[in-house]
């Protein structure tokens, strides 16, 4: 729980994740990848020297954000995917009414993707993947079976794609490996620069697009009446009563934040709802983090630095 007492911020334990003690007026949940970091970061530098607030950027998974979002622990996240965290939204921002969505989405792509080499040799749809042959193409420690990166640990798209592997088939061919996403994303370098085949969960908008010549698995059109997810979180058989042999529904994402925030801090709420950044500008937040090596903070710096006009209009 939070308590504001004399501007301290005092949080407790939220579903399995600690918040530490803390003097700020703000608490924004930066998820782990890189666009997430540095997004977060963004709004902490421009709400920090418009409004002279304390802001307190706290790394955690989404659960424990959206936990502490409802509980009033946590007050914003910076990137809310869906269809990835519809089940969440339905039960805290529709069913609750505890969380609000802000009005811009940003266009996102999700799914599987090969490197040039792969899609060369054949590789170029996600049936290919059951082929054993095919799989044996991606096989780099000499047990028959390919590898492949779906996404890192606590990713709600990490379990969607290992349901999506038992779903299509390819569980049996290829190991499905949660890492991450900094160690998935060299694996894919390192395999570019020594022209091997990888195969990879891959989403948009990201660096890799821009720095790589990728392609996208081909695989049937989404159709809501085959995605079947259960989240992990919710259900110890969450796998085998999952199915989704189907490709991922149109996705994007916005900022999310307590709605109690319209109260306690409208100026803030107001900030957050005209937040727009465009998918090119994501594009360029995931390059500086993870192929510039510049830290969120820093990057957030020279990215306010750099656009005193957009953050003056999301304060009006």
């Amino acid at each position: 729980m939070k308590a504001l007492l004399q501007g301290v911020c005092v949080t407790a334990v939220l579903a399995g994740g600690i918040l530490h003690a803390h003097s700020a007026d703000l608490v924004v949940a930066m998820p782990s990848w890189p666009s997430g970091q540095a997004s977060a970061n963004i709004m902490k530098v421009a709400l920090e020297d418009a409004l002279k607030i304390r802001v307190d950027v706290q790394e955690m998974g989404t659960l424990i954000a959206f936990t502490g979002m409802d509980s009033g622990a946590v007050d914003v996240y910076p990137e809310v995917w869906r269809p990835n965290f519809d089940p969440l939204v339905q039960k805290y921002a529709t069913d609750r009414g505890t969380i609000h969505l802000a009005p811009h989405n940003v266009a996102a792509t999700q799914g599987l993707c090969v490197t040039k080499k792969a899609y060369d040799l054949g590789v170029r749809d996600v049936a290919d993947l059951t082929d054993p042959a095919k799989a044996k193409l991606f096989d780099t420690d000499g047990d028959g079976k390919g590898e492949m990166w779906i996404g890192a640990r606590g990713w709600l798209s990490t379990d969607v794609e290992q349901i999506r592997a038992k779903s299509y088939g390819y569980a049996n061919t290829m190991t499905l490996l949660e890492m991450p996403e900094e160690v998935g994303m060299s694996g894919v370098d390192a395999a570019v620069a020594t022209d091997r085949p990888i195969v990879f969960y891959c989403y948009s908008p990201h660096h890799v697009f821009q720095l790589h010549e990728i392609k996208r698995l081909t695989e049937p059109a989404f159709d809501p009446a085959k995605w079947n997810v259960v989240l992990q979180a919710d259900d110890p058989m969450w796998l085998s009563k999952s199915s989704a042999p189907v490709a991922w529904k149109p996705s994007s994402f916005s900022v999310a934040y307590a709605s109690s925030l319209a109260s306690r801090l409208p100026q803030v709420a107001k900030f957050l709802d005209k937040v727009d950044f465009a998918p090119d500008e994501i594009t360029a937040m995931s390059y500086a983090i993870e192929v510039d090596g510049k830290s969120p903070s820093d990057y957030a710096r020279e990215w306010v630095a750099a656009h005193p006009d957009r953050v003056k209009g999301w304060m009006q």
